[in-house]
Parts: structure tokens; sequence; C-alpha cells
């Protein structure tokens, strides 16, 4: 990809082609429960916008975020007014996490009424360049709309799941009913569509998953890029990774897929590279340094568990964003690094 233009047809095409399975996934159902089938988009339509209206809130009241005062914190209201001017979009509100763990995200229903809401983990455990990043690449959410397209679409899946859930209720109901009289045909409808449901719940979770992990390496370029400094976030990706996985318990809250960094599959990929400890200790000290850190993510992107597990995952591993960076900052190096190459990496 070489443009904005370029990213936005590379999620319209997939979108496009997810609209063209869950209408078609809804006109089956109608058909074979011989219902209208405008009533189902109109369900489908309402679910979405639901979707869309409380999503915030959600957020909100599952983080506990609280919003800064004007002057509350200079640098970092300083920082995010300074790069969303020179990203051309609205400053987003401040908010902070009562959460030790490093992470940050960005919510909201337009990119007028964003917040861009931080950890007090991550401006504990990262330095003032690396929080930097950090903005750099939750700005990029805003500017690409990504919180915007990820809500809406991943309610999608879980429409598919709700319908799936009650379709094979309302079967198991309607076959017990059914032995008592002659006939079943509806009982049988009714589990044809729990199955079709399932099937797409599955197709939709991997699209959306997909795209999720896409626009979280257009949103790292894009702060290479407004940061001037790939190796700040590629700092700030390690220590994140590191710092979640100490986590006792992985957040569980409406902001996970918003966040920079996934905690559960933080978890995985330690967990990984901790057992392993002693194969990537090169200086055999007991304890990884961020060098070593690296090295040893480098080699765990290339394992089998990745491979399979990446498919479901929000986030792609932390070693394949910093080979992302890494080709950024060797091409800055050159000096042939411009805005209309942000996105040629990815």
């Amino acid at each position: 990809m070489a443009s904005l233009a370029q990213l936005k047809l590379a999620m319209i095409l997939p979108n496009l082609l997810l609209g063209i399975i869950f209408a078609a996934f809804l006109a089956v159902i109608m058909f074979v429960l011989q219902l209208s089938s405008i009533w189902a988009f109109i369900l489908a339509g309402v679910f979405v916008l639901i979707q869309y209206l409380v999503g915030p809130a959600i957020v909100r009241a599952s983080t506990r975020l609280r919003y800064l005062k004007p002057g509350e914190n200079p640098w970092l209201e300083s920082t995010v007014h300074e790069l969303a001017q020179k990203s051309a979009i609205p400053t987003p509100r401040l908010a902070i996490v009562p959460n030790s763990t490093p992470n940050a995200f960005v919510f909201g229903r337009s990119s007028g009424d964003a917040t861009l809401a931080v950890h007090e983990g991550l401006l504990q455990q990262l330095n003032e360049e690396e929080v930097k990043g950090v903005i750099g690449h939750e700005l990029g959410h805003i500017k690409h709309k990504d919180f915007l397209i990820m809500t809406a679409l991943s309610s999608l899946p879980l429409l598919a799941y709700l319908i799936f859930r009650i379709s094979f209720e309302a079967a198991w109901v309607s076959g017990r009913a059914s032995r008592k009289k002659e006939g079943g045909g509806l009982a049988a409808a009714l589990f044809a569509v729990g199955a079709l449901s399932y099937v797409v719940y599955i197709v939709a979770l991997l699209c959306v998953m997909r795209l999720s992990r896409l626009r979280e390496h257009y949103a790292d370029a894009y702060s290479a890029y407004v940061t001037g400094s790939p190796r700040s976030l590629e700092s700030a990706l390690t220590k994140i990774t590191y710092g979640l996985s100490l986590a006792p318990h992985p957040e569980r809250d409406g902001a996970r897929t918003l966040y920079i960094g996934d905690p559960a599959l933080a978890k995985l990929e330690i967990h990984s590279i901790a057992s392993k400890k002693e194969e990537y200790d090169l200086d055999r000290d007991g304890v990884l340094d961020e060098k070593e850190l690296e090295l040893a993510m480098e080699k765990e992107a290339k394992s089998g568990w990745l491979t399979v597990n990446r498919w479901f995952q929000t986030h792609p591993a932390t070693f394949q964003r910093v080979l992302l960076l890494r080709e950024i900052e060797n091409e800055m190096a050159t000096g042939k690094y411009s805005n209309n190459r942000v996105y040629a990496h990815v």
C-alpha cells in the first residue's frame, strides 16, 4: 500500500464481501423460516445502530476512566494537540484509566468527539518519546476512523452468534413439542438456521479479526510518519507487551479490541518465550533484556502456535509490528521517506 486512498480501498473490499455474506445469510434465514426479509435487515440495522450508540458508554463504564482537566498534564495535552494538528484531525479529549498496565486506546462516535485514553501504567513505565509513539498510533486510528468501522463490523459476528443461540434453543423446545404431535418441520428449519448462523459467525469473526490486525499495522506506520521516530514505537511495543504479560489477569472489558496491545496475546507471547528462557538469555544473567526479548519475539513469530492462533487475534504479534517499523526506520535513514510512502511497507 502506498497511500490512504489505497488503504481505504483495501478496507472497502473486505467490508463489502462481509456485507454481501451477511445479507445473503439474512435472506436465507428469512426464506427458510418463511418470513419477510425486510424485517431481518431492519432488525440487523437496528442492532448495529444500538452497538454504535451505546458502545462509547460501555467503554467508559468498563474502564472506569476519568477525563483530564485542562492543565492537569501539560506535556500530554500539548503533545496530543501538536500531533493532532499535524494529522489534520480534531484534538481528541484526553482521559486517564486507573490501571497499572501499560496501554492506551481511542473510542467515540465520530472523529470530532473521539476520546484518547491512556493507562496510568503507560505514563509510569514508558519514557516521553515512547508515549509519543503510542499517541501517534492512536491518532492514526482516528485518522483512519478505525474505532468507528470496527465497532460496526464487530456487531455482525455477535448478531450471527445470537441468532445461532436463539435458533438452537428454539429448535430444542420445538423438537420436544413435536414429539407429542405429528411433524417436526419447524424444529428442523430452526436447527438448519442455527447451523448456518454458526458458520457465518466463524467466517465473519475471522474477517473482522483480519481487518483489525491490518488496521493495527496501518496505525503503527502512521505513528512512524507523524512522530518521525519509528524506534520510539518499537521500544514502546516491546515494553507494553512485557508489561501486559505481568498482569495477573487479562482485562475483560469493552475496550480490549481497541487497545494498542492485547493483554491476552501478550501473555501468550511472553509465556512462550519464558518457557525457553535459557535459549534466549544470551548473556546468561538470568534476565531477558530488551534486545534479547526482541530477538526472542522474532523467533517466536515464526513458530507454529502463532500461525494458527493469529487467525483469531485482534492484533498482530509484537515482533511482526516491530519488523514493519524497522523497515520504515531503514527507509527513513535513506532520506527517501515521505508522506506518500506512509503505508508502503504494510
